[in-house]
């Protein structure tokens, strides 16, 4: 008979809390299926952090084969968010493993499991879209009350300005320094320190090298 080995994931938004529990119901779980526990991954970790070291080593252990199902006590245990709930989903499907969430009753080795995972790839490409058009609307809003988007445009550099940063520069002052007392980038400052001529004769240039 082939063995089942699954994956049990567990986790709690605080060092403080124990997450004993969902791993106990986790394991009774499996043991009335008749599955072999591979191993138990635990995060203890906010739903909105970015880092889960333990979901990543349970993702790293999935594409090694190591198992062929992931166990969890409810399905926000998962994904910080529905997109990454799903993009967590969607790639143990392409690895061919089974997802059950005890609470919800969601298992995708059967038809009504997947179709939950259908519907839940339509609300992220709700949420998805929702995001693109706020931020779409919040740079016009910002365009009409005058806001400019983008880089701060450096100072003007004057003739006059060069020819003192130029002496400055020869005294020993550093390229940042000159760069901050300037309000320009220190990358403006070595191109235009490092011009030949009198600084009259660079116009052109200068007009390239500050914004």
């Amino acid at each position: 008979m082939h063995e089942t080995r699954v994956a049990i994931y567990t986790r709690v938004s605080t060092l403080d809390q124990s997450d004993g529990g969902q791993e106990k119901e986790l394991r009774e779980l499996a043991q009335r299926k008749g599955w072999t526990i591979f191993g138990v991954y635990q995060d203890k970790v906010s739903g909105l952090k970015k880092t889960r070291p333990e979901l990543d080593r349970l993702l790293a252990d999935a594409k090694r084969g190591h198992f062929s199902h992931v166990l969890v006590w409810r399905i926000d245990r998962l994904g910080r968010s529905v997109s990454h709930l799903l993009e967590v989903l969607e790639t143990l499907n392409i690895l061919g493993i089974k997802f059950l969430s005890l609470n919800e009753a969601i298992d995708t080795s059967t038809p009504a499991g997947m179709l939950i995972f259908t519907v839940l790839g339509s609300v992220a490409a709700f949420e998805r879209s929702i995001l693109v058009e706020r931020v779409r609307m919040g740079i016009q809003h910002a365009k009409r009350r005058g806001v400019k988007l983008g880089r701060p445009a450096l100072t003007k550099l004057t003739s006059s300005d060069i020819a003192s940063m130029r002496e400055q520069r020869a005294t020993g002052v550093t390229f940042r320094e000159l760069a901050k007392e300037y309000g320009t980038s220190v990358w403006t400052v070595h191109k235009l320190c490092s011009m030949p001529g009198e600084p009259g004769e660079h116009k052109s240039k200068l007009a390239e090298a500050v914004t």
